[in-house]
């Protein structure tokens, strides 16, 4: 059997223009991985269980609603396609609710807050959910083409890699920034950093409306069912159950994502709380952006906050670990984009699941050794983190171009193609996995260690934050390296799987 039969090529501006809107979607995607958990604990002032239940339920209302999201989708019919007009119809409204959702009403009570903070993440989950559900999906039926979803799904994750460069690089810091010019020189307090939040989230609401318009205009839905009998959502659901290579990536979907909502609320307090300030100051002072408290500063990385003013001796309420996080961020993403370039032809070689397995497995053992770093070792941080993304990055496209090719065998299996259905219940675990693996992080800090978001310097805290990013994350990455082992669509029949559905396109024109 030849390598593949079946082409279907796509130019270089649509697989472009397909990632802007997966760029879009990672400025609330990271900032709710990264930050969202301290927003509520540190800036908006609620307590650890309250913040909990504010992630995890709405998350979940999130992961119900991408299902039904998924059968409208899969019913929809309109001239340009299935899911590209839920793009276009759901980019205003996330401008506007992504706004409000980092913002902190003034003088309202506790209970008010909490309800007002429940209905604004349930509202940006839900418009999520309408968003990045059918734009999954689209890229399933852009292509039918095995190598080519992989390039499509590079560029992809090169664009989400950008905009989580962005996100991750350049938000506390900018937070920072617009708080301290707020403050207008006197001393920051709550209220000025709740101002740099606002800002800085409407900065990235911006973006996100101009790159989803972006994505409505240059893509084009090519896939046609070939099966022309109505079916229900009954049936397809259990079309579904059928399907074992599903079963499996459902759950590893939940475990996956569930580490990348617990690794980074771990992280954050690892970094601001374990990590040594006077090892991170000396760090930062390396890399020359370090100027004495009351000196002034200007240029390029003073704009953007990466200056940190002040004395290695006082250090409490200084941005050092603000700036020391963002940029160690940086380097593990700038990494990530890089190593990410060489996932189709790693596929194309060795099979999407034989380099999944792998990277998940290197990734667990990265982690593990995050563990044993002392607070001071800044470079060890920086080592792993590089040893980290240089492990992951190859599977991060690779496992969405897997959900395609489950899609691929429900249709091979039954002649029935459901993409939205298939990729409606994967967005279910992995919103369950996101709110589990928040709220998880919440419940051991506070349950095990004694976590009091008053108090968060407390030594059974940072020993919490400490197993937290190491041990813990360890074991996830574990877990789903044991069921990507037992994901059963190898290499060999995903070319038959193409070869033979692009055959029964051809006599349907569907193709």
């Amino acid at each position: 059997m030849a390598e593949q039969h079946f082409q279907q090529k796509l130019s270089f501006f649509e697989k472009a223009g397909y990632s802007a809107a997966d760029a879009a979607a990672n400025f609330v995607f990271m900032t709710m991985i990264l930050f969202q958990t301290n927003f509520y604990t540190d800036v908006f002032g609620l307590t650890a269980s309250a913040a909990a239940a504010i992630l995890l339920w709405p998350r979940l209302w999130d992961a119900v609603a991408d299902p039904i999201v998924g059968i409208l989708a899969d019913r929809t019919q309109t001239r340009w396609g299935k899911f590209r007009p839920w793009i276009l119809a759901t980019a205003v409204p996330w401008f506007v609710i992504m706004i409000l959702a980092y913002t902190t009403p003034k003088g309202w009570n506790m209970g008010a807050l909490i309800a007002y903070a429940v209905i604004t993440n349930t509202l940006l989950m839900t418009i999520y959910s309408m968003n990045n559900m059918p734009y999954a999906a689209l890229g399933g039926v852009m292509t039918g083409d095995v190598n080519e979803r992989a390039k499509l799904n590079s560029f992809r994750f090169i664009a989400v890699n950008a905009a989580q460069f962005i996100v991750g690089g350049f938000t506390l810091p900018l937070v920072a920034k617009l708080a301290r010019h707020h403050a207008a020189g006197g001393t920051i307090g709550i209220a000025d950093q709740q101002y740099g939040w606002r800002m800085t989230m409407t900065i990235w609401a911006v973006l996100c409306l101009v790159l989803f318009l972006i994505t409505f205009t240059t893509t084009k839905e090519r896939i046609k069912p070939i099966a022309r009998e109505k079916t229900s959502p009954k049936q397809d659901f259990f079309n579904l159950l059928k399907n074992n290579p599903w079963k499996v990536m459902f759950f590893m979907t939940l475990c996956h994502f569930c580490i990348l909502s617990f690794r980074g609320g771990a992280l954050y307090n690892y970094y601001h709380h374990y990590a040594d300030k006077a090892a991170l100051y000396d760090w930062v002072q390396q890399l020359g952006l370090v100027v004495p408290a009351g000196a002034k500063a200007s240029g390029l990385m003073e704009t953007l906050g990466y200056i940190v003013h002040g004395d290695r001796a006082d250090l409490a309420n200084s941005n050092v670990a603000d700036v020391a996080n963002s940029i160690i961020n940086m380097i593990g993403t700038g990494v990530t984009i890089i190593v990410i370039l060489l996932s189709p032809p790693l596929a194309k070689r060795f099979g999407k699941k034989a380099v999944a397995v792998t990277g998940f497995g290197l990734a667990c053992v990265g982690s593990l050794a995050f563990y044993f770093l002392s607070p001071t070792n800044v470079w060890g941080m920086v080592a792993l983190t590089i040893c980290i993304a240089l492990a992951y990055a190859p599977t991060i496209p690779l496992i969405w171009a897997i959900y395609a090719d489950v899609a691929d065998y429900s249709e091979w299996k039954t002649g029935h193609r459901f993409t939205g259905m298939v990729f409606a219940t994967i967005g279910f675990g992995l919103k369950a996995g996101l709110a589990l693996g928040s709220a998880s992080f919440l419940w051991i800090m506070a349950g095990v260690f004694n976590y009091n978001t008053k108090l968060p310097d407390a030594a059974a805290a940072v020993q919490g934050y400490r197993a937290c990013s190491g041990l813990m994350v360890g074991v996830l990455f574990a877990i789903c390296t044991v069921l990507l082992i037992a994901y059963p669509i190898t290499k060999r029949l995903t070319i038959q799987m193409a070869d033979e559905l692009a055959e029964r396109r051809k006599g349907t024109g569907a193709a």
